[in-house]
């Protein structure tokens, strides 16, 4: 099933009525088969095309219908700390696209996975926090102190997890294949060496590990991801009427190059799928 959001003046809803039938008939069908194990999706969308509004529709219907607690983390929780963060673009002082959080290699795959493992097996663990606003905007990890426990003594059991985040089910190419794109026409990989778009990808394969763990996948998909640039450029604008503040068009137009990159690599993937011959929800 295939629905795609043009460019909008606001977001619409039209996801959640292809989209909550699909995840309750797949979490059925897994309970029938596996049902001690939590239930895991994955969603993924560029950003401003209503993700966040089908997460908390898909979360609220699941909690309500299945009776199964329901978790929704953020992939942007997991990023580096600053100070890894910092050590990481130390060592890579001339690639733009590792000095700032974002891209494929600015999370915590460790603490990602032990996570995911703790979470399937029913051990305690706690949802990492981070803060985006720490160091001028550069983000830092919390206190461990501050992370929410789940599946402690007392507490019900996350029984459906839900991973989401504008990279989640980005599956690495081969680099020939990064090569034949960075040689083609685009809007934003000419703007870097090919070596350093080939050091994105190998550290993208070390997301295979998550990625691998969803018994669902649901993709928002645009008619053209270049759509992200209108949007956030909306979203900035209205956040200059309402508060006073918030990015220039210039200054839009430079955050979003700095992880269009990645898009015009692996959106053609997630859009064949990326669970290797499970099924998948794409709209």
């Amino acid at each position: 099933m295939n629905t795609l959001n043009a460019a909008p003046s606001r977001v619409v809803d039209d996801k959640s009525p292809i989209c909550i039938p699909f995840i309750l008939d797949r979490l059925a069908a897994h309970q029938q088969t596996s049902p001690n194990k939590p239930f895991i999706i994955g969603l993924n969308g560029v950003q401003g095309v209503g993700k966040t509004t089908l997460v908390k529709a898909l979360s609220d219907t699941l909690s309500s219908r299945s009776g199964h607690r329901t978790l929704v983390v953020s992939i942007d929780d997991f990023y580096l700390t600053h100070a890894d963060q910092l050590t990481l673009a130390g060592n890579h002082p001339d690639n733009a696209l590792v000095q700032h959080r974002g891209e494929p290699g600015t999370h915590d795959l460790a603490l990602l996975k032990s996570f995911f493992d703790g979470l399937l097996t029913g051990q305690p663990v706690r949802v990492p926090a981070y803060d985006k606003s720490a160091y001028n905007g550069l983000g830092d990890r919390t206190a461990e102190s501050t992370w929410t426990p789940l599946n402690g003594p007392g507490q019900t059991p996350v029984k459906v997890i839900i991973l989401e985040g504008w990279c989640v089910g980005f599956r690495a190419l081969d680099p020939a294949d990064v090569e034949r794109l960075w040689s083609a026409p685009s809007r934003t990989l000419h703007s870097h060496k090919l070596e350093h778009l080939l050091l994105i990808n190998e550290q993208l394969r070390g997301y295979d590990a998550i990625t691998d763990m969803f018994d669902a996948f649901i993709h928002i998909d645009a008619e053209d991801t270049e759509y992200v640039y209108e949007w956030r450029l909306q979203q900035e604008a209205q956040l200059r009427e309402e508060r006073g503040k918030g990015m220039t068009d210039e200054q839009v137009i430079k955050f979003v190059d700095a992880y269009y990159p990645a898009y015009e690599l692996y959106a053609d993937g997630v859009r064949k799928g990326v669970l290797r011959d499970r099924p998948g929800c794409r709209s």
